[in-house]
């Protein structure tokens, strides 16, 4: 049956106004109120979006009335646990986790070819846009040809990669690739991509419909400072979403957060943003909704509210939504996008009562309210090892300092007095120059959060501008880059005349693309990493982007701290973080005199008057009118044509995934968990950088090993993040990220565990190839925030490979949890105030879960044993984490994919 012929419009919803070219359809969220369906106009805007999105797919067969009914009547207070299904209306993706579902999808179509059915069939049937944008790494830096060799580089080590892309490129329809050192996929969808409001055709003609979206990375809530409803999903839901398949979730709580006045004079966005984060994340709003209201809105700039949108997954909502009102229309207009692009948005939103500023805010329920006065903030950096984890910039020499002594556990560095001291001495070309504890070595300007945003980025050119005319330089051991997030920024810098300034500093342009924030930040200069080693140093990192978790910004940078492009300019000046900016100077001038941070910071009245004078439409047309052909290394790649892809065995990049093989029509049940044993026993705040790293690949691990043992050289070997179209060396890179502590081996760092019963140290994936051998089913033990991180597909799917059947922590970050469930891992949670440390447990136990009688059902309880050695046992209650029906659904299947896959061959 199609879906115009199933679409029987049961609200009489459909209706018209007036667009800036003649009547156009839409659905009407007033009807729905008119009609007594449900109060519509109390709702928060981004449920009203969800409501449109239900109510126009409602068939009575994908998306009932029932669904409608269920949305149009949210309850602020209390929102009915029932599961609504949304279905976006395109995806993005980024090349580390696009790669990976680019990849899925062709062996989907083996998969169908090999059940019979036509491999045409597996193709999105929504559009969808991959931006390549994290392969790019700061090889070199500090030299004007730093961007073009980069580049060379990149393309080299991703050959395979882009080869294959552009495979995809042909054999998919709706499937467009915005080439490499274009931009940063949330800076290309803000600028570019995202419409606020699409025209679409159906059986009546031209409708409008809100851009909403999902994206395989968790950044992809940056869009909803444009007021389009987004969020990130992990790969292979996103797959189920290109296919047709409805993306199911619980009805939302929404957090309201009424901001109000305006950012003090020094205080950035980026400092506004570690604040939110640091409330938020106290708040507990994980797999909520935070929408932004109140008189503070009217003052932030829209790059402001992307800044906030941006580090939702850092405060852990589902997504951050700032509805659409005046200021979204002007950066419309600003960022190049059509006049008639424009009034249609406004036509539309003023129609459905949904522009915010004209609207009156108190209507609006919300679950809680939360409120902050902008006027509180004060600039700050956050770390030195989580984002939530603020520090004000008066305080960051002491909390430094103090961090250094602090227990590992207490996320300090646990060194002991007669450490404190240490010293070592870079020597490079006859210079010498001496380091320590908090010595900045990386100071990197990247990151979507911020490379978005004029504001700060001029700050930071000005800063620059400010301290070259003085004569300050930078440290000599101080590695500084330049990541834009987009090509108009150097357009800008360029108008601006700060391109030299920066430069005079070191903060020469390496890339279009995330780069440090990904983990790419490329090696340290050899006496550096030399002098940090010798010295066994506690080095630092300070960069602009969103992530600092242990492990990704660099293996030589044991503290990395999050701050503003200006701060991450000053800091590179200063050379170390344990400086007090306002009692301690920042260099000296020409002349020998002192200068301090507050006399080469620029003001907030130059800032806007730079950007008013130098950040201009045309650039955005120019930059963007070509984005999908410009890059030529790109177009010259050869394309390999036809439906299927031609995998080859001696690739190192690209493999035909195991997950679907020997796949049926029939479903084979799960069995219950018997004498499992824990591969890892692990603590709480486990990053999905911690489970699946994305960085560099070590010589001696068993990814190394791999690679070495397939004729790869070392200085080839590339990140993890690039292999993921490789099983082989993803499950490889599971739980090897060189930070991580598994407790079963207590003071060891590193991919480790001990084998059971022989009681042998092993890395843990050759440890679970030893228990594959012995036929024993596996188990991770975590604590809170279990799968905290970047919607990363790969912690869940070499989670998987590695034989482990279950996971049981005491909560779960949104993105890992589903992500489980869609591999087929079974994801249970401690009862309330439980841990695996409250209940004794050691790793060493084996364990059954699931006892006789007892079913897996969505939200339920079941019942887990562990017996130690001495034939004791501790019983205990877990909470199922399947969420829903549909869920259940994925897990009996073995995940989503063979779930979709077997619908498709049934249809």
């Amino acid at each position: 049956m199609s879906e115009s012929a199933l679409k029987t419009d049961p609200f009489s919803a459909r209706d018209t106004f007036q667009g800036p070219e003649g009547k156009i359809g839409y659905y009407s969220l007033k009807k729905l109120e008119e009609d007594g369906i449900g109060p519509v106009s109390t709702l928060p805007y981004s449920i009203r979006i969800l409501l449109e999105a239900v109510l126009r797919n409602c068939d009575g067969y994908i998306v009932s009335e029932e669904d409608v009914r269920n949305l149009a009547n949210w309850q602020a207070e209390n929102p009915a646990k029932v599961e609504i299904p949304f279905m976006p209306s395109r995806v993005v993706l980024q090349d580390f986790t696009g790669v990976p579902c680019v990849v899925d999808l062709a062996a989907m179509r083996d998969g169908m070819k090999a059940m019979g059915g036509d491999p045409r069939k597996i193709n999105p049937l929504i559009p969808v846009d991959l931006v390549i944008d994290h392969s790019v790494q700061v090889d070199l830096f500090g030299t004007l040809d730093a961007l073009t060799r980069n580049v060379e580089i990149e393309f080299e080590r991703n050959k395979e990669r882009y080869e294959f892309l552009r495979w995809g490129q042909q054999a998919f329809d709706n499937f467009r690739v915005v080439p490499p050192n274009t931009g940063i996929v949330h800076q290309v969808n803000l600028e570019y991509l995202a419409q606020c409001v699409f025209l679409r055709e159906d059986d009546q003609g031209p409708v409008a419909v809100p851009d909403t979206l999902v994206g395989t990375d968790s950044h992809t809530t940056m869009i909803n400072g444009l007021g389009v409803l987004g969020w990130g999903v992990g790969g292979i839901e996103a797959e189920a979403g290109m296919l047709g398949q409805p993306l199911y979730m619980l009805m939302p709580e929404v957090v309201g957060m009424e901001l109000t006045g305006a950012l003090p004079a020094g205080a950035t966005a980026t400092d506004l943003v570690l604040k939110v984060t640091e409330i938020l994340r106290a708040e507990g709003v994980v797999g909520k909704f935070v929408e932004f209201f109140g008189s503070g809105v009217a003052t932030m700039s829209l790059a402001d509210r992307a800044t906030i949108a941006n580090m939702a997954p850092e405060y852990g909502a589902t997504m951050g939504y700032f509805p659409i009102d005046s200021e979204t229309l002007r950066f419309l207009q600003r960022t190049g996008r059509s006049e008639n692009q424009v009034k249609l948005v406004e036509a539309y939103m003023r129609t459905q009562g949904m522009l915010a500023d004209e609207a009156d805010p108190s209507k609006i329920k919300y679950t809680k309210t939360v409120k902050l006065d902008l006027g509180e903030v004060v600039p700050a950096l956050a770390g030195p090892k989580r984002p939530q984890d603020r520090v004000s910039l008066d305080a960051m020499k002491e909390s430094f300092n103090s961090t250094l002594v602090a227990p590992v556990a207490d996320r300090g560095f646990g060194l002991p007095d007669d450490a404190l001291g240490r010293t070592a001495t870079v020597s490079d070309n006859g210079a010498s120059s001496e380091i320590t504890h908090g010595s900045v070595v990386i100071a990197a300007i990247t990151s979507c959060t911020n490379t978005s945003n004029p504001s700060v980025m001029i700050g930071a050119g000005l800063l620059a501008r400010n301290a070259a005319a003085l004569g300050l330089t930078t440290k000599s051991y101080t590695k500084t880059s330049l990541a834009p997030g987009s090509r108009v920024v150097t357009d800008y810098f360029d108008k601006a005349d700060l391109t030299k300034s920066l430069e005079a500093l070191g903060f020469h342009t390496v890339g279009y693309g995330c780069t440090t924030c990904i983990g790419n930040s490329g090696p340290l200069p050899k006496p550096v990493s030399d002098a940090i080693t010798e010295g066994d140093l506690v080095a630092a990192a300070v960069l602009s982007g969103n992530r600092n978790f242990e492990g990704r910004v660099n293996p030589h940078t044991r503290a990395n701290y999050l701050a503003s492009p200006p701060l991450v300019v000053a800091y590179a000046l200063a050379g170390r973080v344990d400086i007090d900016f306002e009692s301690e100077p920042i260099g000296t001038d020409k002349s020998g005199a002192d200068v301090f941070l507050r006399d080469i910071w620029p003001s907030s009245e130059e800032i806007a008057s730079t950007i008013d004078a130098c950040v201009l439409p045309e650039m955005f047309l120019n930059q963007y009118s070509s984005a999908f052909t410009s890059n030529e290394k790109w177009n010259a790649i050869d394309i390999t044509e036809g439906d299927l892809y031609a995998w080859s065995g001696e690739s190192t990049y690209i493999q035909r995934p195991p997950f679907l093989e020997g796949i049926t029509t029939e479903i084979t049940e799960p069995e219950p968990i018997r004498g499992a044993r824990c591969l890892a026993l692990m603590p709480d705040s486990v990053t999905t950088d911690h489970i699946s790293p994305a960085g560099a690949i070590a010589k001696d691990s068993p990814a190394g090993r791999y690679l070495t043992s397939n004729n790869v050289a070392t200085r080839d070997f590339n990140s993890y993040g690039s292999r993921r179209g490789n099983d082989r060396v993803m499950v490889r890179g599971t739980f090897a990220n060189i930070r991580i502590r598994n407790q079963m081996v207590p003071g060891v760092e590193g991919g480790y565990t001990k084998h059971l019963p022989s009681g042998e140290q092993l890395a843990i994936y050759d440890a679970a190839q030893r228990y594959e051998e012995e036929g024993v089913p596996l188990v991770v033990l975590a604590g809170a925030e279990y799968g905290t991180g970047s919607s990363r597909d790969w912690a869940a799917k070499g989670t998987l490979l590695l034989g482990v059947k279950a996971v049981i922590a005491a909560s779960y970050e949104r993105i890992h949890r589903s992500n489980l469930v869609g591999m087929g891992v079974l994801p249970l949670q401690f009862e309330d105030g439980q841990t695996w440390q409250s209940l004794g447990l050691t790793g060493e136990e084996q364990f059954d879960i699931l006892s006789d009688g007892e079913e897996i059902e969505p939200r339920g309880t079941i019942s887990v044993t562990a017996t130690a050695k001495d034939g004791s046992k501790t019983q205990f209650k877990v909470a199922v984490r399947i969420d829903t029906p549909v869920e259940l659904d994925y897990y009996k299947n073995g995940g989503i994919l063979p779930t979709v896959l077997r619908k498709l061959a049934s249809s």
